[in-house]
């Protein structure tokens, strides 16, 4: 596949007027491709998980059988106005209380949206509440109603490197010091019941020029949306463009040692029906070549750019390069979304990728940055 370049020596920014884009995701991941969508367009949908049980969303979900609200608060303040209230409100949502009391560790934003839930009765409505409250143009929805667990099968947590453990929790699977193999999502309420999808994010997904996927902790925040039923069906059947966007670094525990072309390989273990039109990565790849043919594996092309902040901190997308490089990877203007390399539509007719991926292609060895 041809490699492209996202365009940022001195290119002029556009905003695409009118194009509907679904990003599906959690964490600081889902934040940074929202903040690099709203550049690109203001029709944007936020597609959360909803497995998290740590911290003040842990602590929330448990006393009150509610929805883990913090990756859903992330998301809202991402989408937040930039001017006037917006900005305040959002700073004010993030605002995480201190000292040792009942309310330390608390965001206002997590209570605001459970003091919503609680009178409402609806996490869709909450959400659309609390979007009016901060000026949000689009919409955040959860990818599920239920509050869910994930559960993984890790190797390397016993003597025999080859025994495989059964492990459940976000927190617990995002910092094993094993090696995740699959993952899966239990009902909180009813762990032998299928995951039930929002169905406003299923209709969000269907009707959507284009669908991110990524950056973001592959197997608690990525991953879990191909989990749902009606949610992965809707991702195999949208004619959007689909995109991946890759992380900068490999995360421990999670994907510790996972080179970037490894991510596109689990992604393809977990859903191999779905087809991907782009993936976008750092131009930093160390194997570029291989990148290019997992991609192209999934049916994509690859866009390399310089997408990573530059910080002497973590890694983290720089908003700007990011939107660049994704409208790289977006269809052009007024070509509509069907591409030649697998949309298919909900009238389908697009056969499965071959086995992900042969032996001899796993580059497990190398991380990168």
């Amino acid at each position: 596949m041809t490699n492209s370049t996202n365009g940022t020596n001195g290119s002029t920014p556009r905003h695409q007027a009118g194009l509907r884009a679904v990003a599906l995701g959690g964490g600081h991941g889902l934040q940074a491709t929202l903040g690099a969508l709203r550049r690109v367009t203001d029709d944007v949908t936020a597609v959360v998980t909803v497995a998290d049980d740590g911290g003040s969303s842990g602590r929330l979900r448990r006393e009150l059988g509610m929805l883990p609200p913090g990756d859903l608060r992330k998301a809202l303040a991402a989408l937040a106005a930039a001017d006037g209230g917006g900005r305040l409100w959002a700073e004010v949502f993030q605002h995480r209380f201190g000292g040792s009391g009942a309310l330390a560790g608390h965001s206002v934003g997590n209570l605001v949206l459970a003091g919503l839930l609680e009178v409402l009765g609806d996490p869709v409505a909450a959400l659309d509440e609390a979007r009016r409250l901060l000026g949000v143009r689009g919409r955040v929805l959860p990818m599920s109603e239920d509050p869910l667990d994930i559960e993984a099968e890790v190797t390397g947590l016993d003597e025999d490197p080859r025994a495989v453990r059964r492990i459940r929790g976000q927190v617990a699977v995002a910092t094993t010091p094993g090696r995740v193999r699959r993952v899966r999502l239990l009902r909180a309420d009813d762990p032998a019941a299928m995951p039930r999808a929002c169905q406003e994010a299923v209709r969000a997904v269907l009707d959507a020029d284009v669908v991110l996927l990524g950056p973001g902790s592959w197997f608690t925040s990525v991953l879990p949306h191909l989990m749902v039923p009606e949610l992965h069906d809707a991702l195999v059947r949208t004619s959007a463009h689909r995109v991946v966007v890759l992380n900068l670094e490999p995360q421990p525990g999670e994907t510790a040692g996972f080179s970037p072309e490894q991510h596109l390989h689990v992604l393809a273990e977990h859903a191999p029906r779905l087809r991907v039109d782009a993936v976008v990565a750092d131009e930093s790849t160390p194997t570029p070549d291989r990148l290019r043919r997992a991609a192209a594996e999934l049916g994509a092309r690859t866009v390399l750019g310089r997408v990573a902040a530059v910080s002497s901190g973590s890694a983290r997308h720089d908003p700007e390069a990011l939107a660049a490089s994704l409208r790289e990877a977006f269809p052009p203007e007024g070509d509509g979304v069907a591409t030649a390399t697998g949309n298919s539509g909900a009238g389908g007719g697009v056969a499965p990728p071959s086995a992900h991926p042969r032996a001899a292609e796993r580059e497990e060895d190398a991380p990168w940055r």
